[in-house]
């Protein structure tokens, strides 16, 4: 534990590394993220990407390394320190999680204004005129027409469900998102109003996020920062731009080049 610092970093990852039996998962992966700072990790399928992104979520206990999260205190943590009880806070508080598919960060079975409204009851919320009006709004802000929040999301249609998970991640006003692939799946279309939306939101929110994805054009719009992945390393990072104008590494002059699949 560290002392309250105001310009310290919201998150930092010191040496991460884990396998899968003898495969490399991620190695020796360090950096820095400050509170509305946006990192996109990117390369091709078995990267290590979504590992690290497991990492950082402490939804995987990394073989070495550590995760450190500064809190609303100011109190800069170790994930590995937190007590159950507080990792399932920080969860429901400061954190968000959008996966690429969003019934597994939806509750398929209620209806969309209860997947947000679960969200502000587990933070305290009662008052359910308050709690539904709430619900509106983000429904709203997402882009989901208000008579539709008492249908559940198996009668939405893929880019209406991802954008509900993200309304249902932000209502508690996290200071760091995680995003798994938030694009994937979604016909191209869909994509470019979902990436539009998340750009908006982020920027208007202040948010801190971490992004995984094979796709350079969400890297390029939503990210301040990249970090190229290449079998469980980190082999190139630096400014959005920089490295995709400029890149230095072979590996990622293929990515840029979009010779690699994803």
């Amino acid at each position: 534990m560290t002392a309250p610092d105001d310009d310290a970093p919201l998150l930092i990852a010191e040496g991460l590394t884990t396998h899968y039996g003898r495969q490399l998962g991620c190695r020796d992966v360090s950096f820095a993220l400050h509170e509305g700072e946006v990192l996109a990790v990117v390369g091709e399928s078995g990267s290590g990407k979504s590992t690290l992104l497991r990492l950082l979520s402490g939804l995987m206990a990394p073989e070495a390394g550590r995760v450190l999260y500064r809190m609303r205190d100011g109190v800069t943590r170790d994930l590995a320190t937190l007590a159950e009880a507080e990792r399932r806070f920080l969860f429901r508080t400061d954190w968000g999680y959008v996966h690429q598919d969003p019934a597994a960060g939806l509750r398929m079975g209620v209806s969309a204004g209860a997947n947000v409204g679960e969200r502000l009851m587990a933070v305290g919320w009662r008052h359910y005129g308050r709690i539904r009006d709430t619900a509106v709004d983000w429904l709203d802000r997402v882009e989901i027409a208000a008579d539709r929040i008492d249908e559940t999301p198996r009668s939405y249609s893929g880019g209406m469900r991802q954008r509900l998970q993200i309304a249902r991640n932000l209502v508690t006003g996290p200071r760091l998102v995680f995003m798994d692939e938030p694009t994937g799946g979604l016909d191209v279309s869909v994509q470019a109003r979902l990436l539009d939306l998340l750009r908006g939101l982020v920027a208007d929110l202040g948010l801190a996020a971490v992004v995984v994805t094979h796709d350079l054009a969400v890297a390029r719009l939503l990210s301040h920062r990249i970090l190229v992945m290449k079998d469980g390393l980190v082999i190139e990072t630096g400014l959005t731009d920089q490295v995709l104008d400029d890149p230095h590494e072979a590996y990622t002059q293929l990515l840029v080049a979009s010779i690699l699949p994803p």
